[in-house]
């Protein structure tokens, strides 16, 4: 049996409404060099280097050329699809498996995670990988750390996925804690192409055969806005994790965050040794002098057109803010 080829597929979209002001339309989070003088994309791309010989970038019409700047530093050719309007990620995988062999061994990963520990990682990824080549669509699971609602859960029995549940309220995800059996969805996958295509058509044959006639009518990449329209917009978890029977988990023994808020921005900048007042008070985006007084666990965001001062709990209402600004066209976007 020839050895299937793994490609390596970054999902690019996302603009990260919950880091707002650092993160912008015209930059979004996955490009800010703001880790280690890296950016995440940049980090993505580096550490499933060595584990894939393909690579699959999919974007959109606004962040294209962003990914490109950044691809140009691994001198690796590279698959660019880029997407005339946001669909999803069910569509988004789909693109990157129609332009795959079937047999191909697809691995999914967004480009604005943080993930330590590379043998761990690279231990899961190789279990991962022999799942996917026994046609099982493969989810990475991650073992909580703290009732956390920002994540979808996955309920498992060693290797099998029970059930997936959507981002819980803080009672069910101290229940999830204490249960021992749920992991956080870390957005990460593993399976062939074909096997995911032959799903997607069983579950969603509207978003499949919209999907397809987008991707054969592509022009060196790039997709048809009016084709991409007709697509309906669903995640990969509702279109084919949630309902198919061929899902195993591979718990992720690697630490992960998907930096999706200022509270896990903090966390990681803390951990790598960001200044920090005995308050545990800190400041990102400037160097100028700041003092906190009477106040603990607080965040300032400092950019040239906004500043934004936030206690490191109340992370997830960030969104909220940036629901307010793009409801009156705000420039600051």
């Amino acid at each position: 049996m020839a050895i299937s080829t793994v490609t390596h597929v970054v999902l690019t979209g996302g603009i990260g409404s919950r880091l707002w002001p650092l993160s912008r339309k015209t930059l979004p989070k996955q490009y800010l060099e703001l880790f280690d003088g890296e950016s995440l994309f940049e980090k993505t791309v580096a550490r499933n280097e060595n584990v894939s010989s393909n690579m699959i970038v999919v974007g959109n019409i606004e962040n294209y050329k962003m990914s490109n700047t950044i691809m140009e530093k691994f001198n690796k050719p590279f698959t660019h699809i880029v997407e005339a309007v946001p669909r999803n990620t069910a569509a988004a995988i789909a693109f990157a498996a129609f332009a795959s062999n079937p047999e191909d061994i697809l691995l999914i990963t967004p480009s604005d995670h943080i993930i330590d520990g590379e043998d761990s990682y690279n231990d899961a990824l190789q279990k991962a990988i022999v799942l996917a080549s026994q046609n099982y669509l493969v989810t990475f699971g991650i073992k909580p750390t703290k009732p956390e609602t920002g994540y979808g859960y996955i309920e498992f029995e060693n290797e099998d996925v029970i059930a997936f549940h959507e981002k819980p309220n803080l009672e069910t995800a101290k229940i999830y804690l204490e249960n021992g059996n749920y992991f956080w969805n870390s957005g990460l996958f593993c399976f062939k192409a074909g096997t995911f295509l032959a799903e997607l058509e069983k579950q969603e044959p509207e978003v499949y055969w919209n999907s397809k006639t987008a991707w054969e009518a592509n022009i060196d990449g790039f997709l048809d806005y009016e084709l991409s329209l007709k697509i309906p917009s669903i995640s990969i978890d509702y279109a084919v994790m949630e309902r198919s029977d061929d899902i195993k988990v591979v718990p992720a023994q690697f630490e992960w965050s998907d930096l999706g808020s200022f509270e896990s921005v903090y966390d990681y900048l803390v951990h790598k040794g960001h200044p920090i007042d005995a308050n545990r008070n800190i400041v990102i985006g400037t160097s100028m002098h700041t003092t906190f007084i009477g106040v603990k666990n607080c965040i300032l965001i400092y950019t040239i057109d906004a500043l934004m001062v936030l206690q490191k709990e109340n992370s997830q209402e960030v969104k909220q803010v940036y629901q307010q600004l793009e409801s009156i066209a705000s420039p600051l976007l």
